[in-house]
């Protein structure tokens, strides 16, 4: 990855975040429109966004990995719920493929863009990381491939007395390299994917580990290998197997999540009923399993092979379902009574959602208020121009929008290319129309942040869509043209230059 002064400071496309969607966007740029000149600025020092942020024990992908994969690169891994460390592999394998290495700055940590109408170009200002100069680049396009989380600081409530405790609390985003916790007492706060992750991962080591829940949260046990898939690529090859196994595991995840939304009473009895199945007989699976919420209203919580499930069956982890009361040196004084003795408590208490990394906005000198926007295809802002921002599934793989979004945007710039226009912006028509969260899950992390987030219609083609087939009919089929989108051509010296 290059962080050469001497490369070019303008580019037509400047993409922000070396993640999944900031990599995948600059791999349809290369193969669609060669011509296209790009730039990806990554704040971080390595590529890889959330897969290498997130360093804690066991972390893996929650989604099935064919279809978190991109579209156009076979998954070739067996297991089909992977760790970090192969995830982040394929991820470079992707960029050496795609030659995409030269195009990467590390180290530039993006502040602000603003766009200007009488040029036609976005200006870009990032702090190099080591250098107190920030540096500025400029582009025709902004792709915005920042994710959702906070990479800051995750969420950890505050928690009385937890400066009494000896040993070290510790969040999961801030995982430390030299934590030793073999033989150690460890409790996980939390329920949700995180603390369903770190549990069986750290058991086989520590002394032992103990989750320890406000509420439950739903876990769905499913294999780490897809023994259809591995079929399907042993006979057909990666490429032709590739297609087949993508549309049978949206189908899949799709039917899976409309049965929890149509019949959520009987998906929620069956759910529970398949982790009672894999705890001994006299586990209490209505108090340490079973959520108070319909399942899908938050996400559901893989466990590949029943890892959780067999490590606490084995005694090596247990669930815990109270209160906290506060901290005391020695571990966790619960609202029962109980006290949970532990050297170490993790906080697997969530993360923090922002916007389009934090990045202030704005236009012709005016501040972009991104609650105000309302997105266009879910993937545009009203009244911004030539910006594009992918954010992926809710319900389904991550990726899969991201490679819908950046399938259309190339579609964007040859029917602009073809036309002669400089500029495209979403105009929304339809003022008093009513709004919804970009999100509908009720998880905390989504609703502390939700506000901070383009507020979605309630009308095409200003929903979002967190449907798979219902942004294939828009992204990938419908025309690029829209009633909704002006162009426009600049005549300007500065453009012409």
């Amino acid at each position: 990855m290059s962080r050469s002064r001497t490369q070019a400071k303008h580019v037509d496309v400047l993409i922000i975040g070396a993640g999944i969607s900031g990599i995948g966007a600059a791999s349809h740029l290369k193969a669609r429109r060669p011509g296209t000149s790009f730039a990806i600025l990554e704040g971080r020092n390595e590529i890889g966004g959330t897969w290498s942020l997130f360093q804690y024990p066991g972390i893996r992908s929650d989604s099935d990995m064919p279809t978190f994969g991109f579209g156009f690169k076979p998954w070739t891994h067996r297991e089909a719920i992977a760790d970090g460390h192969v995830i982040k592999n394929y991820l470079r394998e992707t960029i050496t493929e795609n030659g995409l290495d030269d195009h990467i700055r590390l180290g530039h940590r993006v502040l602000s863009a603003e766009f200007s109408s009488a040029t036609g170009l976005w200006t870009v200002t990032a702090k190099r990381s080591g250098s107190r100069k920030n540096v500025t680049f400029t582009a025709r396009f902004l792709f915005l491939g920042t994710g959702y989380y906070d990479y800051e600081a995750g969420y950890t409530p505050e928690f009385s007395g937890v400066e009494d405790f000896d040993g070290p609390v510790i969040h999961p985003q801030h995982w430390p390299e030299e934590l030793d916790y073999s033989g150690k007492r460890v409790v996980v706060i939390g329920s949700g994917a995180t603390a369903v992750t770190l549990i069986p991962a750290m058991a086989d080591e520590a002394g032992h580990v103990t989750m320890l829940q406000r509420s439950p949260s739903y876990v769905l046990s499913l294999p780490a290998e897809d023994p259809i898939a591995n079929a399907l690529n042993t006979v057909l090859g990666y490429e032709r197997a590739h297609r087949v196994i993508r549309r049978k595991n949206i189908m899949l995840t799709r039917g899976l999540f409309k049965a929890c939304r149509r019949a959520p009473k009987l998906m929620g009895t069956l759910l529970i009923a398949a982790v009672r199945r894999q705890l001994p007989q006299h586990f209490d699976v209505d108090t340490h399993f079973t959520p108070n919420y319909k399942p899908w209203d938050q996400r559901l919580c893989i466990v590949p092979n029943g890892d959780l499930f067999k490590a606490i069956s084995a005694g090596r982890a247990s669930v815990v379902t109270d209160r906290i009361e506060r901290f005391t040196t020695t571990g966790i004084q619960l609202e029962s009574g109980q006290e949970l003795a532990a050297d170490i408590i993790v906080t697997a208490t969530g993360l923090n959602i922002a916007p389009f990394g934090k990045i202030q906005l704005s236009v012709d000198g005016q501040a972009v208020n991104v609650p105000d926007r309302a997105p266009y295809k879910a993937m545009m802002l009203a009244g911004v121009p030539n910006l594009v921002f992918a954010l992926g599934y809710t319900n389904l793989s991550w990726t899969l929008k991201v490679d819908l979004v950046c399938e259309h945007f190339c579609r964007l710039l040859d029917y602009m290319d073809s036309h002669g226009y400089d500029t495209v912006q979403p105009v929304l028509d339809a003022p008093h129309m009513e709004r919804v969260p970009y999100m509908d899950l009720t998880a905390g992390y989504v609703q502390r942040g939700i506000a901070n987030f383009p507020w979605a219609g309630t009308r095409d083609p200003w929903t979002v869509e967190h449907a798979y087939e219902k942004d294939v009919e828009r992204l990938r089929d419908a025309p690029v043209d829209d009633s909704a989108l002006t162009f426009t051509t600049i005549q300007s010296p500065a453009l012409a230059s």
